[in-house]
């Protein structure tokens, strides 16, 4: 497989994992895809989009951070997958 496609895995659901290329937006695929998470406003802010990430991929940015103090403070895996740019093989847990 190219070293710079990920696969992305969605456990506890019948969603197929998809695979996409490094740096992609992760948000644009999964509407693409008629992903089992849903959006919202994609930039970062209204949190409809909130999932725990298993897998390696850069700190959220300061904004993305104040969000998620918010709405998952004790998860330290929680993202907003609209702002995740793909960077590795990872598991979206809604």
């Amino acid at each position: 497989m190219n070293e710079n496609i990920y696969q992305i895995q969605f456990p506890n659901t019948n969603h197929p994992p998809i695979s996409l290329e490094q740096n992609q937006n992760l948000a644009e695929h999964l509407t693409i895809e008629n992903s089992p998470i849903l959006f919202g406003c994609r930039t970062g802010i209204c949190g409809t989009c909130l999932v725990t990430i298993e897998g390696d991929i850069p700190p959220p940015s300061a904004e993305e951070k104040e969000v998620l103090e918010i709405l998952a403070p004790e998860n330290p895996h929680a993202r907003l997958a609209c702002q995740i740019q793909v960077t590795n093989y990872i598991k979206i847990i809604n």
